[in-house]
């Protein structure tokens, strides 16, 4: 039996190209409880991507009488496994592309998490010749899409009719537009309880995390959240739920919400042009030169204001010119940062400058006051809105985030 959790038994890369992270023995015990069995007795059991099998152990200490099987992709991790737990029916295989007609009462584990692809930019490297694959076989990938979530469809296929599904994941798929798919998904398949735990669950990792627990076969969703002391309390509970967004609404935020106008309304909701197609066009520059500005990123942006002069991009281009890579550059609109942790923080680009990130509010109708709505994008009252709406799931702010964002009547012009 392991005496070290993966992190310390094995070469840092060993385990990190592949996204996994060994979960707190009151992680698993909290998840046993939240999985709420009629029975523990005669269950088939599977744990994805199983590790040292954490979650195995625990139930098989527990309720022995069941059967126990886990998948494994990490050749080193699965020796170590294989010879520590051989009364489990462990299998070497990529948990996403195993091909069995096997159902079970219970999918339960921590799926590994983090976005597939070069070694250089991401975290999964190890699989990078596999994304393509993965992209064909799952319906729920969107996106970039990080592999937790096709850990979960694949994980809910493999359910029997009144089958358990439960994880423990990042929050994410909560809020982030590329798991929209997988929302509905989830809406289709059964009943959906989340457990939000938020931030450091896990060592020296930020992640906000949330249990998922989805019960096959039935209706509706629930939002729970654990408090400081420790206590698990219901935020609500719905018996239609359509895929969307889950957000923590409550009396204030809804009161805050009232009689205003969602900001999708009032504004087209644009993202700049990314780094890749602004580097191939052939007036890009990585010197300054006559006629060229900086292209800006959100390090540039601040509430209320845009530092022109620093940017970190080395990208150049024709201020004369920003509308070829993007119409919207060309007039005078508001920015609002894509990642300042879950704050809005808007400023209106008055020199009409090209950008590499951000999201941007373009008018539908002309006479809007920009200067009071930016006012009020920055003010702490929206800011505490935000918080308690959407804690902190996410550093990121979504477009369909700032769509819903509720606009004083009076800021609306005659929308």
């Amino acid at each position: 039996m392991p005496d070290r959790p993966i992190e310390q038994l094995l070469e840092r890369d060993s385990w990190k190209s592949f996204g996994a992270v060994s979960t707190p023995p009151a992680i698993v015990q909290l998840m046993l409880e939240l999985a709420e069995m009629e029975s523990w007795q005669g269950l088939s059991i599977l744990e994805p991507g199983a590790g040292f099998c954490e979650f195995l152990q625990r139930i098989q200490a527990l309720h022995p009488n069941n059967h126990f099987a886990g998948i494994e992709l990490n050749p080193e991790i699965f020796q170590i496994a294989a010879s520590s737990y051989k009364s489990f029916q462990l299998i070497p295989a990529d948990f996403l592309l195993w091909d069995s007609r096997q159902k079970f009462d219970l999918v339960i584990g921590n799926p590994p998490y983090g976005i597939i692809g070069d070694k250089s930019h991401y975290p999964i490297h190890g699989l990078e010749q596999r994304k393509k694959t993965y992209q064909n076989i799952f319906q729920t990938w969107r996106g970039k899409y990080n592999i937790y979530g096709a850990f979960i469809e694949k994980a809910v296929r493999l359910l029997k009719p009144r089958g358990k599904l439960v994880f423990i994941v990042p929050a994410t798929f909560m809020l982030l537009d590329d798991f929209s798919r997988l929302r509905q998904f989830l809406a289709e398949q059964g009943r959906t309880r989340i457990y939000y735990l938020g931030p450091g669950v896990f060592e020296k990792k930020q992640v906000s995390t949330a249990i998922l627990v989805l019960d096959k076969g039935g209706k509706g969703i629930e939002l729970f959240q654990r408090d400081a002391s420790g206590r698990i309390r219901k935020c609500f509970a719905r018996e239609k739920y359509d895929g969307g967004i889950i957000r923590f609404e409550s009396s204030d935020t809804l009161a805050f919400e009232k009689g205003k106008i969602p900001l999708g309304q009032i504004f087209f909701i644009r993202f700049a042009a990314r780094s890749p197609e602004i580097k191939k066009h052939p007036l890009a520059a990585t010197r300054p030169g006559p006629g060229l500005v900086p292209v800006l990123t959100g390090s540039s942006l601040h509430p209320g204001w845009i530092d022109y002069d620093n940017t970190r991009s080395g990208i150049f281009f024709p201020l004369a010119r920003a509308s070829e890579l993007r119409k919207f550059y060309g007039q005078r609109h508001i920015v609002v940062g894509h990642t300042k942790g879950g704050k809005v923080v808007a400023a209106i680009d008055e020199r009409c400058y090209p950008w590499r990130e951000e999201m941007h509010l373009v008018p539908k109708k002309p006479g809007l006051n920009l200067e009071a709505v930016v006012g009020y994008l920055n003010s702490s009252e929206l800011q505490a809105y935000m918080k308690n709406l959407y804690r902190e799931i996410t550093p990121h702010l979504t477009i369909t985030q700032l769509k819903l964002l509720p606009l004083p009547q009076n800021l609306a012009g005659d929308f």
